[in-house]
């Protein structure tokens, strides 16, 4: 029996780089074993001769925005179709997954019921195809700790969740920033267990460039950024890892551990997340924020001074 859906939306294999990290990535995912079946989401170039030569299954018919890009709303209707698998997991194309992927997962819906999983990524530098002979987890990760770098804990690369969460998503653009943040606060608005899951699930991330978007300029400053941003309710539903509420260690669900950082941003957080109102989450981050407060001072009485000028 499938017990995760493991389902991603790949770039175009054109660019040489972008088809091998990315073959690297699904090859990686197929390690998990019977339990997990992978899908490939859209019909981009290359796609369906990869999927042949992985033995992977295809999902061509997905909905895409004006500028063509697939929407997430589409991605995640697409994966839940395809079986009854209790868990599910989207995890970006160029991600190296280990064993302790799946076995966390199983663990997580063993004690709750309804959960957000997420993680931090190291960072490595591939550039060949990955040998994935007996002992290449061991060799992989010890080439991780002597060559890579532990990202920052903003944005996240995966995200594993109950088939009866995230049963409704705006139409978020995939590869633009935005979207993975909402799936963190909509976790928290919702009051299920948001898990950061990065003492026990090691995934690697393998480098790329930016040339398969328009202009090559990071999705951070494109207009489908911009979009996905509105569609989440604006810029207070940013949440990143450090707003989880939970850790997973030890094989164990625990709350997250206090520090006054956290006491701070919990407060911040606490319109929005708890109260669910937007106008008082913008009231209080400018009071968190005071060169914000004073900037925003600043610029209505200039306003005003110049309008009356």
């Amino acid at each position: 029996m499938t017990q995760l859906t493991l389902f991603t939306a790949p770039k175009p294999f054109t660019n040489l780089h972008i088809a091998l990290i990315q073959r690297n990535a699904i090859r990686s995912w197929l390690q998990l074993g019977s339990e997990v079946e992978v899908l490939l989401l859209g019909d981009e170039e290359g796609m369906a001769q990869e999927a042949e030569k992985l033995g992977v299954r295809q999902i061509k018919e997905i909905k895409r925005n004006a500028s063509g890009t697939p929407l997430i709303s589409s991605l995640f209707d697409a994966a839940r179709q395809q079986n009854n698998s209790p868990l599910l997991a989207y995890v970006n194309a160029d991600i190296l997954l280990f064993p302790d992927f799946l076995s966390t997962a199983e663990a997580t819906l063993a004690q709750t019921s309804r959960f957000l999983l997420v993680g931090q990524r190291w960072d490595l530098e591939v550039t060949c195809e990955l040998d994935f002979s007996p002992g290449w987890q061991d060799r992989l990760k010890q080439e991780c700790a002597e060559k890579g770098r532990l990202h920052t804990p903003t944005g996240s690369d995966y995200f594993v969740f109950p088939r009866r969460c995230f049963e409704s998503i705006p139409d978020f653009a995939i590869g633009r920033a935005g979207w993975d943040n909402w799936m963190i606060y909509q976790s928290r608005l919702q009051g299920w267990k948001t898990i950061d899951a990065s003492s026990e699930i090691q995934i690697i991330h393998q480098n790329h460039d930016y040339s398969h978007l328009p202009g090559g300029q990071a999705h951070y400053h494109l207009p489908e950024t911009d979009e996905n941003i509105r569609l989440a309710g604006g810029r207070r539903t940013i949440f990143n890892l450090p707003d989880a509420n939970f850790i997973f260690h030890d094989g164990r669900i625990i709350p997250a551990r206090w520090s006054c950082k956290r006491l701070l941003r919990e407060i911040e957080i606490f319109p929005i997340a708890v109260l669910k109102s937007i106008y008082l989450a913008e009231i209080m981050h400018l009071i968190m924020h005071p060169p914000k407060l004073w900037a925003a001072i600043r610029a209505r009485f200039t306003g005003r001074n110049s309008k009356q000028e």
